[in-house]
C-alpha cells in the first residue's frame, strides 16, 4: 500500500486499545498490549500514562517522547467503519 494517511483522533481505550480516526475518514482499532513488552512502549504498562494519548504531527503521542508510526497504526489496526460519503 502506496497511500497511508494521517491520524486525525485518537482515543484511549480499557486494556491498552487505541481507537483511531485517520483522515481519509476510516475508523480502526488499534491493540497495544503487544508493543507494550518493548521499549520506549513498556513505560505506557501504567494505564494513567497511557490514557494520555494525543495526536501530533499525524500521529499517537504519549508524554516522554513516546509515539508510534502512522503507518504502523494503519497497517496493523481493524477496520471498524468509515465516516466519509
Amino acid at each position: 500500500m502506496d497511500v497511508l494517511f494521517d491520524v486525525c483522533k485518537v482515543q484511549a481505550l480499557p486494556d491498552f486499545g487505541l481507537l483511531l480516526e485517520f483522515e481519509n475518514g476510516e475508523r480502526r482499532t488499534f491493540d497495544m498490549k503487544p508493543l507494550l513488552e518493548m521499549r520506549p512502549f513498556d513505560r505506557l504498562r501504567d494505564p494513567q500514562l497511557f490514557s494520555r494519548a494525543m495526536i501530533d504531527y499525524g500521529t499517537v503521542v504519549w508524554p516522554g517522547n513516546i509515539d508510534i508510526a502512522p503507518e504502523t497504526l494503519y497497517l496493523e489496526s481493524e477496520l471498524l467503519e468509515t465516516t466519509a460519503s
